[in-house]
């Protein structure tokens, strides 16, 4: 099963390290892959990551966050 673990931050005291810690600690999730999302605003900050286990869609194509016409998509 695959594992997802994220963050809304209204402090701004966040870090894509952090992020990067969080995503590897469920990593057991999904084996088969990672991606993250880290966006930072003046107003806050947005992390999202994905460990991926491919059992139906094996190709990289499903891969997250996925990306389409130059915005990533989760």
């Amino acid at each position: 099963m695959c594992g997802i673990a994220g963050f809304i931050d209204f402090k701004n005291n966040s870090s894509k390290e952090m992020l990067n810690r969080m995503t590897a600690a469920v990593a057991h999730r999904g084996p088969d892959g990672q991606g993250l999302f880290f966006h930072t605003t003046p107003n806050c900050q947005v992390g999202l990551g994905h460990r991926r286990l491919s059992i139906i869609d094996l190709s990289t194509v499903a891969n997250q966050p996925m990306e389409f016409d130059g915005l990533q998509i989760i």
